[in-house]
């Protein structure tokens, strides 16, 4: 069953929970929202509740496991992170939430939202992912802080190589983000280590942007309906806006790089914030390096960097010190980058609902922006499937063929450094291993 056909099967069958969420007019109080966190609210400039957050801060401070559905940018954060604080205030005692997320970078923006709304009750958080330094991150565990924010591969290093300082006994919250991604067999073996430790008696939170039929398992395992978790999905149509301009470029894969620098060195190009999607972490690292050979200001976005690196580069990119950031997959979803101008596909995703979170990075909030697919001779299926589940056809766009054979050796050149210096830092990193 494709994933329209799924959501649109569970909105039906949960019709009676959407028509019984407050109405767009609610205010955080009217939701049962404590005054205390209310002001926080104001504070940050947030007066209405989102429609994910109007249908489950209600029955999550009931004391209901939610499964919640809505597209990224939806308050989702907000929706899980208001009941647990509440409760928290009530019964303040450390581990009292553990939250799993699938990526780094995810992991930080959640728990900087908890820090933000968190301050009227001294709370403690912990990220526990990887990149950093395990021994730190034991000691802060061992703590008990409030909240854990973790990534599950790092949480189930800790529990098989540092037990004592992971305590989950007592957790009257498991949230899941992003759970459609976390509950792929890649994630299994971690959340077997993980689940277990945690009190049956608890409540779980799970919520995706994209619904999956392994979602919909969970919702429909439990027979006794006082136990069946209530379950709001908003429009989670995953399509492409009506303001993003959407073109492909076709052109012979040995000199893909040599367009992508004549386009980021045009006048049309040369100001704006652009995100560049790769297909591996090697792919990403060369074509920053190409780049900045070229004299391309970029920096780099993937799972082979340091979380320090990474956090740099994040930062660097969304206070415009730079206007290129490279990424791979890692960068597609759950990023608070707001000002993306131009999304590039130097890699087509074998997956069309891949392109479309590539995409979503930019005509965000109803302003307008472009994507553009660089496309060789071995992804015209590709591209004919993106095609085929949005519904459109892609432009073609123009260039000036004369101009890219002038940029040719430059480029060549360009990309022969790039691959000497990736070769020597392999070869240094190597010594480094060695010697340690």
């Amino acid at each position: 069953m494709s994933v329209g056909r799924v959501a649109a099967a569970a909105a039906k069958k949960n019709e009676k929970n959407v028509q019984t969420i407050a109405p767009a007019t609610s205010s955080f109080q009217d939701l049962g929202v404590d005054e205390w966190l209310c002001d926080t609210l104001k504070a940050m400039q947030i007066k209405r509740p989102s429609e994910i957050q109007r249908a489950c801060i209600p029955p999550a401070l009931s004391g209901k496991d939610i499964i919640g559905g809505a597209k990224t940018g939806s308050g989702k954060t907000a929706a899980f992170a208001l009941p647990i604080l509440q409760k928290l205030s009530e019964d303040p005692y450390g581990v009292f939430a553990l939250v799993l997320t699938p990526t780094r970078e995810l992991a930080f923006q959640i728990a900087e939202q908890f820090r933000v709304l968190g301050k009227g009750v001294g709370l403690k958080e912990c990220i526990v992912v990887g990149g950093m330094d395990m021994t730190d991150q034991a000691v802060a565990l061992a703590k008990r802080p409030h909240v854990i924010i973790a990534t599950p591969g790092r949480l189930h290093d800790h529990i098989l190589h540092s037990p004592g300082a992971v305590h989950l006994s007592r957790c009257k919250f498991l949230v899941m983000d992003e759970a459609d991604m976390l509950l792929t067999p890649s994630f299994a073996p971690n959340l077997s280590g993980i689940l277990p430790l945690l009190p049956e008696k608890r409540q779980t939170l799970l919520f995706t942007a994209t619904m999956t039929d392994s979602i919909l398992a969970i919702r429909d395992a439990k027979e006794d309906p006082k136990k069946k978790p209530f379950v709001h999905l908003c429009d989670m149509s995953v399509s492409t806006v009506a303001t993003l301009d959407q073109y492909y470029l076709f052109v012979p894969s040995h000199v893909r790089s040599v367009y992508l620098a004549h386009i980021l060195r045009s006048e049309d190009f040369k100001d704006k914030s652009i995100m560049i999607f790769c297909g591996k972490c090697q792919n990403a690292q060369l074509t920053a390096n190409i780049l900045r050979q070229l004299g391309v200001r970029c920096t780099e976005l993937h799972s082979h960097m340091s979380q320090q690196e990474r956090l740099a580069s994040i930062g660097k990119f969304r206070t415009e010190i730079v206007k290129v950031l490279i990424s791979t997959d890692v960068g597609s979803r759950g990023l608070d980058i707001p000002a993306v101008q131009v999304v590039i596909n130097y890699h087509i995703p074998r997956d069309p609902t891949d392109y479309i979170h590539r995409v979503g990075r930019t005509a965000r909030a109803g302003r307008g922006g472009m994507a553009l697919s660089i496309v060789s001779e071995r992804d015209i299926k590709l591209i004919q499937n993106i095609e085929e589940r949005i519904n459109k056809k892609l432009e073609e766009f123009q260039v000036d063929e004369n101009k890219i054979l002038n940029e040719l050796s430059e480029v060549t050149t360009a990309k022969r450094k790039a691959s000497m210096f990736m070769h020597d830092a392999d070869i240094k990193a190597k010594q480094r291993r060695i010697k340690k």
